[in-house]
């Protein structure tokens, strides 16, 4: 793993922790959708995160200990693999005056619940943090390389 590796994995996590702050405030912002141009209310979203890169932490410490060192990467980190549709019961509420009503007075609404969607943006606000952080230490490491005197 060369050192500039280590940029674009920390640049990759900031990339993909930001997607995951606008899918959590897209599921907030559609909490009281009932319909959608598919039909229905609103369905919760989430991220699903894959590693790429090749290689894995396991390998890298295997080579190191039988002596080979670590091969170089081309680029590695993390990647959105997709975003999938929260497929869990909506929640049904009784109002019959509400346009969306079915014949018995219910409404179907988006089964997205807010404290869990906050609760995912302060972690991924959190991660993102980090990243930057880690960004952040590697650049001093680099700033610091460049003023070593041979």
């Amino acid at each position: 793993m060369s050192f500039l590796s280590s940029f674009d994995i920390a640049a990759s996590g900031m990339s993909a922790q930001r997607l995951r702050m606008d899918i959590a405030a897209e599921n907030i912002a559609n909490v009281d959708t009932t319909r959608t141009e598919a039909g229905g209310a609103y369905q919760r979203k989430d991220v699903v995160f894959e590693s790429f890169g090749e290689g894995s932490f396991a390998d890298a410490f295997r080579n190191a200990q039988r002596g080979r060192g670590f091969r170089a990467q081309t680029r590695s980190g993390v990647r959105v693999s997709e975003i999938i549709t929260d497929t869990r019961e909506m929640k049904r509420v009784y109002n019959p005056s509400h346009p969306d009503a079915d014949a018995d007075g219910y409404v179907e609404m988006p089964n997205v619940d807010v404290l869990k969607e906050t609760v995912d943006s302060m972690s991924a606000t959190r991660s993102y943090e980090a990243n930057v952080t880690a960004l952040n230490a590697m650049k001093a490491m680099a700033q610091k390389a460049l003023e070593i005197k041979t």
